[in-house]
């Protein structure tokens, strides 16, 4: 089994990435559970970098994916695999080789977006109407990059409607690709729950290589559930995990049949040598307040099942958190980072709620830093 980190523009970002895989085992009765990494997470997925008109130079690639500097992995060790979206064949190729060059460990396509401006220009999920340019895409890519480095593809089950789903997937499967993440809903879903995951198991009928299934996992039972439905033994969480940071250890300790707690990894910035990049939060996913979303909640989902991340331990990840958002975002964007983070959170933990509710109109950078010093 693995277990994958999802990328999520505006929200899963490389602050996100480094700090969920700073979690670990802990003193658990069996670390061996954890997986190859403590955190459980065996790899991640950057955010899209957008492939336009022209060939990115090296800059333009660490400024979403910063792993780039220090082996194409986050600081506690997990590998990332950089994400590209657009829609030229030969564009795309020649950016996947300049990726793979800066040595991301692998690249990923992205078939999925689900956002207007997005797929005005013909990208991610746009491209789900056209599966054979899908296959030209991976083709190219596959092609441009070395054989041992992985090119894989995240998809939706479709644009409207799933009708070319498993066309897709061939298309994919046939130009080389290694891997196909599937997250089963259409673009036209959205985020709505539910997600269709035995959908992909029909997709698994069709093609060979391995599926990840992705969508609409909260919790380990939600976990199992996917697996049974999708027949995918490999999951990639998203929203679930930044809610619950302990869940890919809690769904590992489900698994081994035993239980899991959470602690913190030391923070160092020191190996990055980055400075301030303007990033908007605005621009890209947007939890809080969306009608018939899973993220307008208050309540926990998993009520009397502890989390396997205390609070406790919480609060010096969040303080890990907000170092590199002092150092990676604009100042007058960080609030929105944080409060977009414990938006999630009080899914799961009752201190994430008050603090949400306390900290909900504070948009000062200095006061959010003060209100972090004071949890430690």
């Amino acid at each position: 089994m693995q277990l994958l980190l999802a990328p999520m523009e505006g929200l899963l970002d490389f602050a996100l990435r480094d700090t969920l895989t700073r979690v670990d085992a802990g003193a658990a009765a069996d670390p061996a559970a954890a997986g190859p990494h403590p955190s459980g997470i065996d790899r991640c997925v950057s955010e899209f970098i957008r492939i336009t008109d022209t060939l990115l130079p090296p800059r333009s690639f660490i400024r979403t994916m910063p792993e780039l500097l220090t082996g194409g992995r986050t600081l506690a060790g997990v590998p990332v695999r950089g994400q590209l979206l657009g829609s030229d064949p030969t564009l795309l190729a020649e950016n996947a080789a300049r990726l793979a060059e800066l040595g991301s460990h692998g690249v990923d396509l992205n078939f999925g977006c689900p956002a207007n401006v997005v797929n005005r220009h013909g990208g991610g999920s746009a491209l789900l109407q056209e599966p054979e340019l899908i296959h030209r895409i991976v083709a190219a890519v596959r092609r441009a990059v070395p054989a041992h480095v992985p090119v894989s593809a995240k998809m939706r089950l479709g644009y409207a409607d799933d009708r070319q789903a498993e066309d897709n997937a061939l298309a994919i499967e046939a130009a080389g690709a290694s891997e196909i993440v599937v997250h089963a809903r259409t673009k036209v879903h959205g985020y709505r729950p539910p997600a269709y995951w035995e959908r992909i198991a029909d997709l698994r009928g069709v093609v060979k290589l391995p599926l990840v299934a992705n969508g609409e996992i909260w919790t380990v039972d939600d976990a199992l559930r996917a697996q049974a439905a999708s027949g995918c033994t490999s999951l990639m969480l998203g929203r679930g995990m930044v809610a619950d940071p302990g869940l890919a250890l809690a769904i590992r300790a489900r698994l081994a049949g035993g239980e899991k707690s959470g602690s913190e990894v030391p923070l160092s910035l020191d190996g990055y040598g980055f400075s301030a990049i303007n990033v908007d939060p605005s621009e890209g996913f947007q939890p809080e307040g969306r009608p018939g979303s899973a993220c307008a909640f208050s309540a926990t989902v998993a009520a009397g099942v502890p989390p396997a991340v205390p609070w406790a331990d919480m609060r010096p990840l969040m303080q890990s958190f907000w170092a590199l958002v002092e150092r990676r975002v604009e100042r007058r964007h960080r609030a929105g980072r944080l409060k977009q983070w414990l938006n999630l959170l009080r899914r799961r933990y009752p201190e994430a709620q008050a603090a949400f509710d306390a900290l909900r109109t504070t948009n000062d950078a200095d006061a959010l830093s003060a209100w972090l010093q004071q949890q430690s």
